[in-house]
């Protein structure tokens, strides 16, 4: 039976790849634009794009009417993550769908406490909306995603061959790369019966693993460096954030700094991983998204 997906965030570096996964299964799928946006330019019949404010509720909830399920892929911080979802999610009950997938894609947020992770403050609080609204709604998470372990993540210095670790260089991290993240989200979409939440991780390492792979790579010792407590590693991310200049960018450094603190606590691990759940997988793994790093820049 065809699947009538409302995917918001299509333009964005997941909402494209989520698209694309979605487009390999039997949907007819609508992508949400702004008005005066960047549109999504996509070639297939399927396909209708559609221009609504998150501030236009009946232009929202006309988008909406008709859908199976809204699939939410717009990244943020409180004007998007919290404010545009819950217009979203307005639309989505006026408009009768039966499900939503919010914009989640993280680590475990549900195990921290409030106040030390921005961006798991914003899902939480969009979360009790979700929870208190009569849908389903499915979270997919799925740990860091792999691909910031070679730029952005304050983990690997690989011009001098450090693997930095916070309170334990054994603690298991979780990665899973945008790739499997939208494939994982795509065929959530596609299931009525998905659990409030999917968890998969295409990885599980930590960061003696990750330094004992650099080395098999690069064929010259990558060696672990302690940089410190997770515990200190949260203090220094509250206090950047309090220096900020700019606090509403998507991913600072000292949003960095408490996400790995959760990390390397463990408060943020994924503990009901289900790789299985859609059937076998061949899943990225941290040493693949390495090696091509290094491939590229060697």
């Amino acid at each position: 039976m065809t699947t009538t997906v409302l995917l918001a965030g299509a333009t964005g570096d997941l909402g494209r790849r989520t698209l694309r996964e979605l487009l390999h299964h039997d949907v007819r799928l609508r992508v949400l634009t702004r008005p005066g946006g960047t549109a999504a330019r996509v070639d297939d019949p399927r396909v209708e794009v559609i221009s609504a404010a998150y501030s236009d509720h009946r232009a929202l909830t006309a988008a909406a009417a008709g859908a199976d399920v809204v699939v939410s892929t717009v990244s943020g911080v409180r004007p998007v993550v919290v404010d545009a979802q819950r217009a979203l999610l307005a639309a989505a009950l006026a408009a009768g769908v039966e499900r939503f997938v919010p914009s989640d894609y993280s680590a475990d947020y549900r195990r921290v406490a409030p106040g030390g992770n921005r961006n798991f403050e914003l899902r939480r609080e969009f979360a009790a909306d979700l929870d208190a609204a009569p849908l389903r709604a499915t979270s997919v998470l799925n740990g860091m995603f792999t691909e910031l372990l070679t730029g952005e993540a304050p983990m690997v210095l690989f011009a001098r061959r450090r693997v930095l670790f916070w309170s334990s260089a054994d603690q298991v991290l979780d990665f899973t790369t945008k790739d499997d993240v939208a494939r994982t989200t795509a065929l959530v979409a596609l299931d009525p019966t998905a659990p409030r939440v999917v968890e998969v991780a295409g990885d599980r390492v930590s960061a003696r693993d990750v330094a004992r792979t650099l080395t098999d790579l690069t064929g010259t010792p990558f060696r672990l460096q302690w940089a410190g407590t997770a515990g200190t590693l949260s203090l220094a991310g509250r206090v950047g954030r309090l220096l900020a200049k700019d606090r509403d960018e998507t991913f600072p450094a000292w949003q960095g700094m408490q996400y790995f603190a959760d990390m390397f606590s463990g408060r943020a691990q994924l503990h009901h991983v289900d790789n299985d759940r859609y059937g076998p997988h061949a899943w990225t793994s941290v040493r693949d998204v390495l090696g091509q790093h290094l491939a590229r820049n060697s």
